[in-house]
């Protein structure tokens, strides 16, 4: 057992446009840090939020990191007590998985902490409770990639059945966050519960063609996939200008693009690293003309999910 550990666990762009709730792949910034230490006052104690402007509660059972942890003690029967200081690294309401990795870092800071060894496929249900928390319901499109790392697909929810997927060496990931804030809750409320049959069809050869392109390592065929003909055209009436940031990112040589998760923030595709760097800048100018600030991203995919920063 060890005294206390600090965590970091990365953002991730869900969704990918054609994989509603299942694919996901994780970048390398931002994220959200976490500390947990053993206390001699028993139970579950958030002592500390930072960056979150006081939208976080501090009662375990309601926050989305304090909620894996309180799980984790009642069902592997924990009898130290448990502080944890949440120090969030990016907004909320972003887009980019801000509850999902809150919730991972957690669940993975509690088991290096206390050397519980369990596996990655043991923790993943108990962050997923901490996400429930904040989207409402029951997706690993966020949580999975953040703790897993790289692309994966969610083949099943009952039982809960992920799959890691292939990370093409040169691809690159662009990510554009407008300063506005969309709910994850609110976002899903505007959903059809119903789509038309050739909408499904089309949608799930863009899926397949997705995974495909990314086991063969075929950037054209990824570029042809992200395509979503079903959620982006409702939610991106909730982003001032999104289609012509996804028409100049296709113009400066991104592979596609797309909403990240829920939104506001949009995602692009590349297969270097200067043509991300070129496609962010003029996603940014574009949303300039809407009188919109934004904050932009470029990394290769994630590989590695949560990592350990100390450990005491």
């Amino acid at each position: 057992m060890n005294r206390e550990v600090r965590v970091f666990a990365p953002a991730t762009v869900a969704n990918i446009a054609c994989g509603f709730d299942i694919m996901g792949f994780a970048i390398d910034e931002p994220g959200d840090e976490l500390i947990l230490r053993v206390s001699d006052k028993p139970g579950v104690r958030i002592t500390k939020i930072t960056g979150e402007n006081g939208k976080l509660t501090l009662e375990a059972e309601n926050n989305t990191a304090g909620k894996p942890i309180l799980s984790m003690v009642k069902a592997l029967d924990i009898k130290c007590g448990i502080e944890l200081e949440i120090h969030k690294k990016m907004p909320l309401g972003s887009g980019l998985g801000s509850s999902a990795a809150s919730a991972v870092a957690a669940a993975f800071a509690l088991d290096r902490l206390l050397d519980l060894n369990l596996t990655k496929e043991q923790i993943l249900p108990y962050a997923i409770e901490g996400e429930q928390i904040a989207s409402g319901s029951v997706h690993a499109d966020n949580v999975a990639p953040c703790l897993y790392g790289g692309f994966v697909l969610i083949r099943s929810y009952s039982p809960i059945d992920v799959i890691q997927l292939n990370v093409p060496e040169n691809l690159f990931c662009t990510v554009i966050h407008p300063q506005i804030e969309i709910s994850t809750k609110e976002s899903r409320r505007i959903l059809p519960s119903e789509i038309p049959l050739s909408q499904a069809i089309t949608q799930w050869g863009n899926t397949a063609a997705l995974v495909a392109g990314l086991l063969k390592s075929d950037y054209a065929l990824i570029g042809r996939a992200l395509q979503d003909v079903v959620i982006e055209p409702v939610r991106s009436q909730l982003i001032p200008g999104f289609y012509d940031m996804k028409k100049s990112a296709i113009e400066n040589g991104a592979l596609g693009c797309s909403i990240s998760g829920s939104g506001p923030s949009v995602f692009a595709l590349s297969t270097s690293q200067a043509t991300a760097a070129l496609v962010g800048l003029a996603m940014q100018k574009t949303l300039e003309k809407y009188q919109l600030m934004s904050e932009a991203y470029v990394s290769k995919i994630n590989n590695n999910g949560p990592r350990i920063i100390e450990i005491k």
